[in-house]
């Protein structure tokens, strides 16, 4: 028996006739794949394309912000007691201090639009600031940038609780009026 690698194929013979039809199949086989190279080499040297752009959130995607000002209804209630705990509990148990007629508070914060917004954001940062993730300085960086800056808006004189009485034994909130929008102006300016 002989190994049938030594075994060589017999020639392949083409009728003088189909030569040219051989030779220009051949040619135009060539010209695609010369042409395909030319594909492969300019997408191998353009830049990625970027990624697609995500759809913008509809209404039932869920908010579109995590603020509280964004929420309403159960999702705004369920931020309003979160916030509130963290309020009563961390907050003012260690940054309260004491109310004067300079640094005034309200019991009823959560009714002060301004002060809810503030220290709905205080919170927020809290909790970024507080994470593993925002390093050993993440606890200072808030103090600096976000809790001195919120009380000292919160607590002023001229704050959202300035028409709350300060003291104690006689209670007084009152939320003050915001500026009413100016009407809308029509037609063109001169």
């Amino acid at each position: 028996m002989s190994d049938p690698r030594e075994i060589t194929p017999d020639p392949v013979r083409v009728p003088d006739e189909e030569l040219d039809d051989l030779a220009s199949t051949l040619a135009r086989t060539m010209a695609e794949v010369r042409q395909h190279g030319v594909i492969l080499d300019r997408l191998g040297s353009e830049p990625p394309p970027p990624p697609p752009v995500p759809e913008s959130p509809t209404k039932d995607d869920g908010p579109t912000s995590v603020f509280i000002l964004a929420l309403g209804g159960s999702e705004y209630a369920a931020e309003i007691t979160a916030l509130n705990d963290w309020v009563n509990h961390l907050l003012l148990p260690v940054y309260g201090r004491e109310i004067s007629t300079t640094r005034p508070w309200c019991a009823q914060w959560h009714e002060h639009p301004e002060a809810v917004a503030r220290l709905h954001a205080l919170w927020l940062a809290w909790q970024q600031h507080t994470d593993v993730e925002a390093g050993l300085s993440g606890p200072s960086t808030w103090h600096r940038d976000h809790l001195d800056q919120a009380l000292a808006h919160l607590r002023g004189p001229d704050g959202p609780f300035a028409a709350c009485t300060t003291s104690p034994t006689r209670p007084n909130h009152r939320v003050l009026a915001t500026p009413a929008p100016a009407p809308a102006q029509t037609g063109a300016s001169a």
